[in-house]
């Protein structure tokens, strides 16, 4: 377990997380995908062991009969999927991109699998860029040097 920290694209809201799982989860069903974007990839850290600052600017939506999911209501970012009731009430899951700090994380599960589709997949044969290509893409595409 390893305390990290994180924070939305805005920075508006940013938390300190002791405790946290080294291991993270990708869900696959389709309010996940919806929400994040894609499949939804969560480290779990006990909420008490959550400190939030900026919590004025975390929205709340109840997505299901057992869990809420909570976004930055400045930038909109997916900040974590927590569960309400039930028998691991008092778990938060955090984007793991939220994180300023990913080394050492692992995937340890996939849930709803039978979702995963061919835009979950990287075929060997796709094309890379680094930052420094893409830095040079922008300048080249916008006539100015990339932030």
């Amino acid at each position: 377990m390893t305390d990290r920290t994180g924070h939305c694209l805005c920075g508006a809201v940013s938390f300190t997380a002791r405790g946290m799982e080294d291991s993270f989860s990708t869900c696959y069903c389709g309010m996940c995908q919806r929400w994040a974007g894609g499949p939804f990839s969560g480290v779990s850290v006990k909420t008490e062991n959550l400190k939030i600052e900026g919590a004025a600017h975390v929205g709340t939506r109840k997505s299901s009969g057992f869990a809420e999911r909570c976004f930055c209501t400045k930038c909109g970012a997916s900040l974590w999927y927590r569960l309400t009731s039930g028998k691991y009430v008092g778990n938060t899951s955090i984007s793991v991109g939220l994180l300023d700090e990913r080394a050492g994380l692992t995937l340890k599960t996939e849930y709803f699998v039978d979702y995963k589709d061919s835009s979950n997949q990287v075929p060997s044969d796709v094309v890379q860029y680094s930052e420094a290509d893409v830095e040079v893409m922008i300048a080249n595409f916008t006539g100015s040097e990339a932030p």
